[in-house]
């Protein structure tokens, strides 16, 4: 299996890569299956059922509205955001889906939309898509978004496939030894070896090119959260926050007069953390980093060396996020991003490993110490359960990805105040996340049935 950096950081839209972006990936995909099969133009109804997680947190991930929005022909990656809402509300109206954006079918929801109790066997986030024609069953396939909004089908579900792609790398890994290992025999850094993985696919300038295309799609989202304010949807009338911090911050910037707290440059990651993953709950422009739940880590951390390391550069932006990349392949290989699969730990564990081994890289840490900042980065995130509240991505996870992203920053200090050797590898870490996500019960798993998302609300 072949995972590209591309593939891990990918632009969509909020609030869940695996709630969301998925489901109008799968959905997408869905519709390029009728039309190949020369099924689209006989399509009378569509029935979607939705199970396990997808059900039960389903209306407040938004999970409705992006089925129905990748069914009209909408890609996560190319919509516009303000234009969900109102198509939603169009659709609710006149009971008519425009099918591939442009075929009007009879669309009954409390009818086509099902949301159902059941877990189907192979990964808790399953949705089934059945196109009807006037009098016969056309179609029908079952999807699962497995986490960072990764879509495989019940043939590759069965098959055990987590992804489609075989592409031959030139250095190949499937667990943190065999990276090191090579990094060693070639005299390689991490980015350098993940660089010349990515030639693979594509050429060196257009690799640049789309890594600096992710981090400007990280900017935006970050200036949109410090300028947006007001209260998140969803009912639990959760107030935006990163707006008012910003001013304070750079009114202290502008105060000659006032002592600069040790913690301003804190400060500065929590509220970019903060801005993203408001963005998020509002359902703006995302990158999965590697998942829309733990979106704020990446972009906080590397917004922090962009902003108070001297001559940071382009070429810095590129290394940190392929070095963050290997450890996120490194994560969804051997254990899982996916808070349905394996609680919070798989999200915000794994997005804390990987900002972690960026920010080592750029600061000049050798493949060892990169290794280490990765594991005590996702170490001390290890038995994190998803546990949202009214299953919204809001409480607790926009402060969930503040505190990650502190979190980040200091194993990558601790790990480069050594040598690299350590006591527990990745390798083992990432094993206890797996085996802790098998062991922990499913109500702590994205379902909104457990912990906090029970205990907090008031009877």
């Amino acid at each position: 299996m072949a995972i590209s950096v591309f593939d891990l950081f990918k632009i969509g839209v909020g609030p869940s890569s695996s709630h969301t972006v998925g489901p109008m990936r799968a959905a997408c995909t869905f519709i390029e299956s009728l039309r190949e099969q020369d099924l689209l133009e006989r399509v009378a109804r569509i029935e979607v059922q939705l199970f396990g997680s997808l059900s039960a947190t389903g209306i407040g991930h938004g999970t409705d509205r992006a089925v129905i929005m990748g069914l009209m022909g909408e890609r996560p990656d190319a919509i516009d955001p303000a234009i969900i809402a109102p198509c939603i509300e169009e659709l609710l109206e006149a009971q008519t889906l425009l099918l591939d954006g442009r075929l009007a079918i009879p669309f009954v929801w409390a009818r086509d939309m099902q949301l159902l109790d059941d877990n189907l066997p192979h990964h808790p986030n399953a949705m089934r898509l059945i196109a009807h024609g006037h009098s016969d069953e056309l179609y029908r396939n079952t999807y699962y978004s497995v986490g960072g909004g990764f879509v495989i089908d019940e043939r590759q579900a069965q098959a055990g496939e987590l992804d489609v792609d075989h592409t031959a790398l030139p250095y190949d890994f499937n667990s943190a030894g065999e990276l090191l290992a090579l990094c060693r025999l070639h005299g390689l850094r991490i980015s350098e070896l993940m660089l010349a993985n990515e030639k693979a696919w594509r050429d060196e300038a257009e690799i640049r090119a789309g890594l600096w295309r992710i981090w400007e799609a990280m900017q935006e989202c970050v200036d949109n959260g410090l300028h947006h304010e007001g209260v998140l949807p969803g009912g639990l009338d959760v107030k935006r926050r990163a707006k008012r911090l910003h001013e304070r911050l750079l009114a202290a910037e502008d105060d000659p007069g006032l002592i600069v707290s040790t913690f301003s440059a804190m400060d500065w990651v929590n509220v970019f953390a903060l801005a993203v993953n408001e963005e998020n709950a509002a359902g703006g422009r995302m990158v999965t980093a590697p998942t829309n739940g733990a979106a704020g880590i990446i972009p906080a951390v590397l917004h922090y060396y962009m902003k108070f390391k001297a001559g940071a550069c382009e070429r810095d932006v590129v290394d940190f996020l392929l070095a963050a990349g290997a450890v996120g392949i490194l994560c969804k290989k051997n254990a899982s991003i996916s808070g349905a699969e394996v609680g919070c730990q798989g999200e915000v564990g794994s997005a804390c490993a990987m900002a972690a081994a960026g920010l080592a890289e750029v600061m000049g840490g050798t493949p060892a110490q990169v290794e280490n900042a990765a594991e005590i980065g996702l170490e001390h995130n290890l038995g994190l359960t998803c546990d949202p509240i009214g299953g919204l991505v809001q409480v607790p996870c926009i402060e969930r990805n503040a505190i990650a992203s502190v979190k980040a920053i200091n194993a990558a200090q601790m790990a480069l105040r050594g040598d690299g050797d350590h006591f527990v590898s990745l390798d083992k870490a990432i094993r206890t996340m797996r085996d802790t996500g098998a062991d922990m019960q499913d109500k702590y798993k994205e379902t909104s049935r457990g912990g906090l998302a029970v205990n907090a609300i008031e009877c």
